[in-house]
């Protein structure tokens, strides 16, 4: 890792700056060929499962529909819903491989060689077309096969909870306020995010360093609530006096008519 890179966060965060020194050098490698139908394609057998489980499907979908080697777009859009599912993949997962499937053919999805050519941003609206693929699997894609190096993934978990252990707070950053204080480790966010990653390690090994400064998070402003027009808003009802409903029963114009019938029907009791 560049050690213009480290000296950069260094002098922009003195938190991160002991982070970094605890943790030695930052070891992401190099990119790698990126084939990003195959990469979502994994993510979406992933989620919401262990990494064995997860490896075990996918073993029996090169099996079963790619004859050994992982599966094209053709072959997954030819392949029945019943040996997907029976490979291991949901009704759901199946719909979302599916439609990863269509968007691939119908370029949506672009190629390795594409994508490379494209932003952050537009990766990121481009690949959430898919269904079941979200904005975090595209960071993690953008991150970790495209060592894009200026993403942070201020949704996902280990980072939020990484900053709350480096920085000492008692609570969760939440995702706005945490982009909003990484705005100072620009252009350099990935590596960032890959250090406040280290630092749960740190904390379970008992090694995590004090921070150098105590910090505060900025504040968030609250949106009001717009205000409705006034032909839309009910309106207020009054609380009767003391006696008004009474006196209300009492002069009501059924009143008269049923205390004449009382009256009546007394009199011919007589």
């Amino acid at each position: 890792m560049n050690q213009e890179i480290l000296a950069h966060l260094s002098r922009a965060d003195a938190v991160l700056g002991g982070l970094i020194r605890a943790v030695g050098p930052c070891k992401l490698a190099p990119p790698e060929d990126c084939h990003p139908f195959q990469v979502l394609a994994q993510a979406i057998a992933h989620q919401q499962l262990n990494g064995t489980a997860a490896n075990t499907i996918l073993k029996r979908l090169i099996d079963s529909c790619g004859q050994g080697t992982f599966p094209t777009p053709h072959l997954v859009l030819q392949a029945s819903v019943e040996s997907l599912r029976a490979a291991g993949f949901s009704f759901a997962k199946v719909a979302a491989l599916k439609d990863l499937a269509a968007k691939t053919l119908a370029a949506v999805v672009p190629d390795g060689a594409a994508l490379m050519q494209l932003s952050d941003e537009q990766i990121v609206a481009r690949l959430t077309q898919v269904r079941g693929i979200g904005r975090w699997t595209v960071e993690m894609l953008l991150m970790f096969q495209l060592r894009r190096p200026d993403v942070l993934p201020v949704d996902d978990f280990g980072v939020r909870n990484g900053f709350r252990a480096a920085y000492g707070l008692a609570r969760m950053p939440r995702p706005k306020a945490l982009a909003l204080w990484g705005e100072r480790w620009k252009p350099f966010r990935t590596t960032a995010a890959w250090y406040l990653w280290r630092a749960l390690e740190l904390k379970r090994a008992g090694t995590l360093p004090a921070p150098a400064e105590r910090i505060r998070l900025p504040r968030l402003k609250k949106r009001r609530r717009a205000a409705r027009p006034a032909a839309a808003r009910k309106p207020a009802r009054r609380k009767p006096r003391a006696g008004t409903a009474v006196h209300a029963r009492r002069t009501s114009p059924g009143a008269p008519r049923a205390k004449r019938a009382r009256k009546a029907r007394k009199a011919k009791a007589r």
